[in-house]
């Protein structure tokens, strides 16, 4: 399997602050997709990831129509640019899906509507905003029309046979349409990957129940599945785990025996009540579970048994951002999406910033449309890693290098736009 290659071949990797960019290439190239085949009607398919390529059964357009409502005639019966208006009978009419009532004649017009087949002879259509309709139901015609106005070519936007959606797209409502267009009922897809969620801590709690002394609500695996629900995935909620190392054990063990995935928020830390890392090295291996950026260092990929464990920080803000960055390309690859990175833009900077050298930062910033319609980065109030109001005000991450000594006011910045719900 290559989640074995991918872990077994990592191991030393564990004991260094590894690089994002070595993180995702690792992914990139050793990550393969774990889930079944299975056929999906349309209207179920959408986010799910095509499992073989969608081949059009007919042309698109399947036959040479009109782009408008108008008048249809050859274009050789019209008058030139220099002449003058052209006087045509109107001797049918041509509706999408209907039969031609009347005729189609040299020096005539034809009645059209959109989408409607071109009938035979006619050439170009003249919208019907364009003529003037006499009294006695001639149509006077501008001069200079020319063959193919306002007409839709067979095939010119697809030819039968052609692939119009490859192996391993995640199907958004656009390929929904492209695959209908193209005649196809259904389509065979990526089983939903199964992921298992967890929250480690004594000190998180439901929201909704009175909050104790030293207690926090449990916001992570809350947000989690919310980020989860954007991706091709179902969720098994197992709740949050107590900082007890044999339970924790026993937690894990137990949940990789029938998921694809195991993830987790906090315990993947350093500190003496985090649990989490050396019960998956007990019963499996850890690839890495430091990072070399700010903020979501202690992140961690590995395997319980055969399964991927994925152990995401306990702080808000890093969660969110590593599972960016760092989870959600891991899930999609598993779940046999092809492509699984982040879009990356080019803003420049309403702000100065200081940033201290050596690792890669991501900072949160808001997008401003300013008056001549080009776009701004804004910093957000409050960067801490434990300030979830900074998610809930920004609209990106903008991301400095390891070797940025910060940002200037009027720079170009590497913006990384939330997709919705953080996950699409």
């Amino acid at each position: 399997m290559g989640v074995r290659r991918l872990l077994d071949d990592c191991c030393g990797a564990a004991k260094r602050l590894m690089p994002l960019d070595e993180a995702l290439a690792v992914i990139d190239r050793d990550l393969v997709a774990v889930t079944d085949v299975e056929a999906a009607p349309l209207w179920a398919a959408l986010g799910r990831v095509l499992a073989r390529d969608v081949v059009s059964a007919v042309d698109l357009p399947p036959a040479t129509n009109s782009a408008m409502d108008g008048y249809a005639l050859a274009a050789a019966d019209v008058a030139g640019p220099d002449g003058g208006e052209t006087v045509l009978p109107v001797t049918g009419r041509q509706a999408a899906g209907r039969p031609l009532e009347g005729e189609a004649r040299p020096g005539a017009a034809v009645r059209i509507f959109t989408g409607a087949p071109m009938p035979a002879g006619c050439d170009a259509v003249v919208m019907q905003e364009e003529v003037t309709l006499q009294a006695d139901g001639r149509v006077v015609i501008p001069p200079g029309v020319k063959p193919g106005r306002n007409v839709r070519r067979a095939g010119e936007d697809v030819a039968a046979g052609a692939v119009v959606l490859r192996a391993g797209t995640r199907l958004r409502p656009q390929d929904i349409a492209m695959a209908a267009a193209a005649g196809c009922a259904g389509r065979p897809v990526s089983r939903p990957l199964r992921v298992a969620l967890f929250s480690t801590g004594d000190e998180l709690h439901e929201p909704g129940t009175p909050l104790p002394a030293g207690g926090i609500y449990d916001s992570n695996r809350h947000a989690l599945r919310a980020m989860l629900a954007g991706l091709p995935v179902t969720v098994t909620d197992l709740g949050r785990l107590m900082d007890d190392p044999a339970a924790v054990r026993r937690a894990l063990e137990a949940a990789a025996l029938d998921h694809d995935v195991v993830m987790t928020t906090g315990g993947v830390s350093v500190g003496e009540e985090d649990h989490v890392r050396q019960a998956v090295e007990a019963q499996g291996a850890i690839t890495f579970w430091r990072l070399n950026i700010k903020p979501g260092k202690p992140v961690a990929l590995g395997r319980v048994g055969e399964t991927v464990f994925l152990g995401l920080p306990g702080n808000p803000v890093a969660t969110a951002v590593t599972f960016l960055l760092v989870a959600r390309p891991i899930l999609l690859r598993l779940a046999g999406a092809a492509d699984i990175r982040l879009r990356r833009f080019q803003v420049p900077a309403g702000f100065s910033y200081v940033k201290k050298e050596g690792r890669r930062e991501f900072i949160r910033v808001r997008l401003e449309t300013r008056p001549d319609g080009s776009t701004l980065a804004r910093l957000d109030r409050g960067q801490g890693s434990h300030m979830i109001s900074s998610l809930v005000d920004s609209h990106a991450l903008a991301e400095l290098a390891e070797d940025s000594p910060g940002v200037t006011e009027g720079e170009s910045l590497t913006i990384i736009p939330f997709p919705d719900t953080m996950a699409g």
